[in-house]
């Protein structure tokens, strides 16, 4: 059986830097253990699979899976599959919608070609204590540290977060999806931050939406604004444009496409 696979480079406008997703559409899905295996085999941060809704033409189910663990909430493979469906795919809605654990996810198409995600917002909360294995993963002692689906730590410039070299065994014990890190930017750039994840098997992810979902409501409560740049400053970079409204966070980027192809699967 042959399924069509691309490859998205997400929150960029060139390849070789954003977020590589895999975006595989289907007609019906798979058992759970073979979206699994083809993520582990794509080996990259997060491969999405997605299935249209009956009766529609612009809504999906979604779901995302790293190499190691299917999760709840992935921004730029979101960004992928939709960039999948309006580019190559014949989309033509103004809007499509994305049924997923997360409840629907929003993408929009902008007159300058970046693609907005409607996403919910999921503000953090202070931490009074950092949790073990955080210090000695980062090997750098935060300014502060706060709790959402990924706990959050706080630098006080973008030269810190660009030269921390974590120690992954240690951040590993640390019980988030993810850690975090963050600082003010400059210039332009309101906030910039970095992504670990290896309890889910992406050691450094190196643009992640859903962790805007989290900083976003942060750096507006904590710069006095709504509308935020950001920029996730790991080796390929990414850029993001955010809005807070109300409940919801908005995150405008660029993709582009790096490959299309075909896995091959059993029959």
């Amino acid at each position: 059986m042959s399924l069509p696979l691309y490859q998205v480079d997400a929150f960029t406008d060139h390849i070789f830097a954003g977020n590589p997703a895999a975006v595989c559409p289907l007609r019906e899905w798979l058992p759970a253990e073979q979206m699994q295996a083809i993520a582990a085999e794509n080996n990259l941060a997060e491969t999405a699979f997605f299935v249209p809704r009956a009766g529609t033409a612009d809504e999906f189910e979604l779901r995302w899976f790293t190499p190691a663990v299917e999760v709840a909430l992935c921004g730029h493979a979101t960004l992928a599959t939709a960039h999948v469906l309006f580019r190559h795919l014949g989309a033509t809605a103004a809007v499509l919608t994305f049924h997923s654990q997360s409840g629907p996810l929003r993408v929009s198409q902008q007159p300058d070609g970046r693609l907005t995600l409607d996403f919910p917002a999921q503000p953090p909360q202070p931490l009074a204590q950092h949790p073990d294995g955080l210090t000695d993963g980062l090997r750098a002692v935060p300014l502060s540290i706060l709790a959402g689906p990924d706990l959050i730590a706080v630098f006080d410039s973008e030269a810190e977060i660009r030269a921390l070299r974590p120690h992954m065994q240690h951040l590993g014990k640390v019980e988030y999806r993810g850690i975090i890190v963050t600082a003010p930017g400059a210039g332009d750039i309101d906030f910039v931050s970095r992504f670990f994840g290896p309890r889910v098997g992406v050691p450094e992810d190196p643009v992640t939406g859903s962790a805007h979902t989290q900083l976003v409501p942060y750096w507006a409560a904590r710069l006095g604004k709504t509308r935020l740049r950001a920029r996730q400053v790991s080796a390929r970079g990414g850029d993001l444009w955010c809005e807070l409204q109300g409940e919801r966070v908005l995150m405008s980027g660029y993709a582009v496409t790096y490959l299309r192809g075909e896995i091959e699967l059993p029959a």
